[in-house]
C-alpha cells in the first residue's frame, strides 16, 4: 500500500505547479494580446484623429441669403448708390443720389438714422466712391465738387453681454476737382495716411482729373498743404470706363470701353506717368467694366463685358523702361453677363463679383477658384459690401433691393494645387512650389504648399541614409565575421550605448560644434574621400609584406588596430591638403567658386552636416540589427562554405550577406523611418529653411520639423492648424507605405534563402 500510494501524492503534488503554470501562461496570453490589440487601436486612433482635424481643409463654402430689404419701404424716391455695412453686420449704411446717409438695422429693417451728407449744399449727388479701410467714402455731385467724409460705428458693451452700436457720419471736407463745374460721373478716393490723400475722377464730358493734398509738419514751423492738380485726360486714348486706385495712392489704373488697361504711376503727384498698356481681356475688344485691388494692392481684378475675371500684378522686368510689367497670373470662373462690380476682402485674398444678371461668385486669388455662386435676384448689381469680417456680404441691386448673405468659407486657399502644385505668388516672377505660412503683416499670401517640406524631408533622409548605411552595414559586417569575440563585446555595447544619445543633444552638437567646423575644412573633407582609401590600400600592401610569422601571431580581428592609424594618417593628410586644394583648384576661397561656378550658396547648416548628424543617430539602430541578422546565419552554412575553399571575404559576401539579407533589409527600412521621422536634429543642424532644391550645400525643413516649429502658433483649427495636421497624415502615409512595402520584401526574401 505505501509502494502505491507515494506515487499518487507525487502525482498530486506535481500536478499543482502545473496547473499554476497553465494558469499564468494564459494570463500572459492574454495581456499579451490585449496589449497588442490596445497597440493598434492606440495607432488607429491617433491616425483617425489626425485625418480627422485635417478634413475640414476640403469642406465647401457655404452661402445663403438671410434678409432681404425693399428699396420701397426704405428709399422711397431716393436711389441708392453705395452700400457698406459693420463688422457685425447689424447694421448697414447707404448713400443716396440726395446726398443723404441712411443708416439701417439688417434685424428690424429700419432706417434707425438718416442724415443730410452736406446741410449747406443742394447739389444732387451723380458718382460715389467707398475706401475699404476706414470706411473713407466720397461722393461726386453734379457741381464739379466732391464730399469727403467717414462712416464710423461706437460700439458699447452692456451688462447683459449685449452691445450697442452707434453710427455716425463725420464729414471732412469738400474738395472743388472741376473749375469748370461738370458733374463727376465716376470717383475714387484713396487716403494713404492722415496727411496724404488723392481723388481721381471722371466728368460728363469725358475728363479725367486728379486732385492730390499733400500736409508736411515740422517742430520748427507750422504745417504746410501742398495741392497737386493734374489733367489726365491726354494720356487716356480711349473712352472711359472704370477707375480705380489702390491704397498707397500711388497706382492708378484705368480700363476703357474697348478693353485696354492703363497703368499710371501717382508716385510723383506733380508728374503722372504712364507705365503700361495692356489689353487685359481675351476678346481683346470688351469694356472693362469693373476693377479692385485685392488686399496688399499687389493684384489687381480685372472684370469686362463678356463676364471674364482675370487678376493682373506687376513683377521686375529690366526691359522695360520702369522696370515693371503687369502679367496675367489668375484666370478665374466666367459670369454670363457683364461683370458689374468687384468687392475684395480685408481679411484674405477673397473677392466677390456680381454681373447684371444678379449673379454673385466668391472666388479666391491664390487657390484660383470660385468658392460660391449665390443669386439675390435677377437684376444688375450695383454695389457689394463685403463684411470687415469676411463672414457675409451685402448686396445692392440696381432697383434698390438689399440682399444680405451669410457667408462659411474658413480655408479658402486650399485646394490640391496649392498644396501640391506650382502656384504663381504674389511678387514672384513665375509659379513656384513656396512654404510660407505668416508674414509680417495682414495683407501677407500665405503659402502652403508641401513640396518643399516632402522634398527637404526625403533629401534629409537620403544624405542621412548614404552616410549610416555603408558605415552601420560594414562595421555589422566585420563585427559578426571578422573581428575576435573580445572586440566584438566591446564593439557592439558600445556601439548600442550610442543609440541612447537624445537628439537633442547631437543636434546642439552638429549645429554649434561641427556646422562651423565643417564650413572651415569642407575642401580637406571632400579629399578626406580619397585620401583615405588610398592610404589604407598602401597601408594594406605594406601588410602584406610583413613576415608571415608576424602576422600569424596576431589573432583574428586585430588588425583594426592597425587600420585606425590610418584612417587618422589619411585625415590628416587630407587636411593639409585642403588649403592647397582650395587655393589652386577652387581659386582661392570654395564658397566663391561654388557661387560663379554651380551656382550653388554654401550655407553653413547644410544637408552634409544633418547626414553626419542624423546620421550618428541611425548607425545604432541599423548596426545592431544587422550584427543580429549576420550572426544569427547558420554556422553550417559558413563551416560549409570555408571547407569547400572559400575565403572568409567570399563568405562572408556570397553566402552570409543573401541568407541575412531579410534582416539586414528590415534594418535598413527601421533606420528610414527614424530618418524620416527625426525632428530635434533637423531643427538645430539645419537652417530649417523650406526651400527646393537637393543641393548638399544648403539646407531644407523637413515634415516633422515643420510641424514642430510651426503648430505652437498656428491658430486653432485655424488653416494653417489644419494643414500641418494634413502634413502628419502624410508622414503617417509615407512610413506606413515604406514599412509595408519593407515587410512584403523581407517576407520574400525570407522565403528565398529559408532553403538553404
Amino acid at each position: 500500500m505505501y509502494l502505491n500510494s507515494e506515487p499518487k501524492n507525487n502525482s498530486i503534488k506535481e500536478s499543482k505547479p502545473h496547473k499554476k503554470a497553465l494558469f499564468f501562461d494564459k494570463t500572459a496570453k492574454v495581456i499579451i494580446y490585449l496589449g497588442g490589440i490596445a497597440t493598434i487601436l492606440s495607432v488607429v486612433a491617433i491616425l483617425v484623429f489626425v485625418f480627422w482635424e485635417a478634413l475640414p481643409l476640403w469642406f465647401s463654402a457655404e452661402g445663403n441669403a438671410t434678409e432681404k430689404i425693399s428699396p420701397k419701404e426704405i428709399f422711397q424716391t431716393r436711389k441708392p448708390l453705395l452700400i457698406g455695412v459693420d463688422e457685425y453686420r447689424e447694421i448697414l449704411y447707404t448713400f443716396t443720389d440726395s446726398a443723404t446717409v441712411d443708416f439701417i438695422s439688417l434685424t428690424s429693417k429700419e432706417i434707425i438714422k438718416s442724415l443730410k451728407v452736406d446741410s449747406t449744399s443742394d447739389e444732387v449727388i451723380t458718382s460715389s466712391s467707398k475706401s475699404p479701410f476706414r470706411n473713407l467714402i466720397a461722393l461726386g455731385t453734379n457741381k464739379g465738387n466732391v464730399i469727403l467724409g467717414q462712416v464710423k460705428f461706437s460700439v458699447n458693451f452692456l451688462e447683459d453681454d449685449k452691445r450697442e452700436i452707434t453710427p455716425e457720419f463725420l464729414l471732412i471736407s469738400k474738395v472743388k476737382i472741376d473749375s469748370l463745374q461738370k458733374p463727376i460721373s465716376k470717383l475714387v478716393y484713396r487716403k494713404n495716411s492722415d496727411t496724404e490723400l488723392t481723388l481721381v475722377a471722371l466728368t460728363s464730358d469725358k475728363r479725367l482729373l486728379q486732385y492730390s493734398s499733400e500736409k508736411s509738419s515740422s517742430l520748427f514751423s507750422e504745417s504746410e498743404e501742398k495741392i497737386y492738380f493734374n489733367d489726365l485726360t491726354s494720356i487716356i486714348e480711349y473712352p472711359i470706363s472704370a477707375i480705380e486706385f489702390d491704397n498707397f495712392c500711388e497706382k492708378l489704373m484705368i480700363g476703357t470701353n474697348n478693353g485696354w488697361l492703363y497703368y499710371i504711376s501717382l508716385k510723383d503727384k506733380s508728374n503722372p506717368q504712364l507705365i503700361q498698356k495692356i489689353n487685359p481681356t481675351p476678346s481683346g475688344k470688351s469694356a472693362i467694366t469693373s476693377l479692385g485691388f485685392i488686399i496688399g494692392d499687389q493684384s489687381l481684378v480685372v472684370g469686362d463685358a463678356d463676364g471674364n475675371v482675370t487678376s493682373w500684378m506687376r513683377v521686375l522686368d529690366e526691359k522695360t523702361d520702369y522696370g515693371w510689367k503687369l502679367v496675367n497670373p489668375h484666370t478665374f470662373d466666367s459670369h454670363q453677363a457683364e461683370v458689374t462690380t468687384v468687392a475684395t476682402s480685408l481679411r484674405n485674398k477673397s473677392f466677390i463679383t456680381g454681373d447684371s444678371k444678379g449673379k454673385i461668385f466668391l472666388e479666391h486669388l491664390t487657390s484660383e477658384r470660385t468658392l460660391l455662386e449665390l443669386s439675390g435676384k435677377e437684376l444688375p448689381v450695383r454695389d457689394i459690401a463685403f463684411s470687415p469680417k469676411g463672414d457675409g456680404a451685402i448686396v445692392l441691386y440696381e432697383d434698390g433691393t438689399i440682399v444680405s448673405f451669410d457667408i462659411e468659407s474658413p480655408h479658402p486657399e486650399i485646394t490640391l494645387k496649392t498644396l501640391f502644385g506650382k502656384v504663381w505668388y504674389e511678387g514672384y516672377a513665375k509659379p513656384e512650389y513656396v512654404w510660407q505660412s505668416t508674414g509680417g503683416t495682414d495683407d501677407f499670401e500665405p503659402k502652403f504648399s508641401l513640396v518643399p517640406l516632402i522634398i527637404g524631408t526625403l533629401k534629409g533622409t537620403f544624405y542621412a541614409m548614404l552616410f549610416a548605411i555603408p558605415l552601420a552595414l560594414f562595421g555589422a559586417l566585420y563585427t559578426s565575421q571578422f573581428s575576435h569575440p573580445k572586440i566584438r563585446n566591446y564593439i557592439k555595447p558600445t556601439v548600442e550605448v550610442m543609440a541612447a544619445l537624445p537628439s537633442v543633444v547631437i543636434g546642439f552638437l552638429a549645429g554649434l560644434w561641427l556646422a562651423p567646423l565643417l564650413e572651415r575644412i569642407l575642401p580637406g573633407v571632400i579629399l578626406m574621400f580619397f585620401t583615405v582609401p588610398l592610404v589604407i590600400v598602401a597601408g594594406a600592401s605594406i601588410w602584406k609584406r610583413i613576415p608571415s610569422k608576424i602576422r600569424y601571431k596576431l589573432k583574428p580581428g586585430y588588425e583594426l588596430f592597425f587600420i585606425i592609424p590610418l584612417i587618422i594618417l589619411g585625415y590628416y593628410i587630407a587636411q593639409w591638403l585642403g588649403p592647397i586644394f582650395e587655393y589652386y583648384v577652387l581659386g582661392g576661397d570654395y564658397r566663391t567658386w561654388l557661387m560663379n561656378t554651380l551656382n550653388e550658396q554654401y550655407d553653413q547648416r547644410n544637408s552634409i552636416v544633418v547626414g553626419f548628424a542624423m546620421g550618428f543617430a541611425v548607425i545604432p539602430i541599423i548596426f545592431t540589427i544587422c550584427e543580429d541578422a549576420l550572426s544569427s546565419v547558420p554556422a553550417s552554412l559558413t563551416s560549409a562554405s570555408l571547407a569547400l575553399g572559400a575565403t572568409k571575404w567570399e563568405t562572408a559576401t556570397r553566402i552570409v550577406l543573401p541568407s541575412a539579407s531579410p534582416g539586414i533589409f528590415s534594418a535598413i527600412m527601421i533606420g528610414f523611418g527614424r530618418a524620416v521621422g527625426e525632428t530635434m536634429i533637423v531643427l538645430m543642424a539645419t537652417g530649417n529653411t523650406p526651400i527646393l532644391s537637393f543641393s548638399p550645400f544648403n539646407g531644407m525643413r523637413t515634415l516633422s520639423a515643420n510641424i514642430a516649429v510651426e503648430i505652437p502658433e498656428a491658430p486653432y483649427q485655424g488653416t494653417l492648424y489644419r494643414v500641418l495636421f494634413l502634413a502628419a497624415t502624410l508622414l503617417f502615409i509615407l512610413t506606413f507605405i515604406v514599412n509595408t512595402v519593407a515587410e512584403i520584401v523581407r517576407q520574400r526574401l525570407r522565403k528565398k534563402y529559408a532553403e538553404l
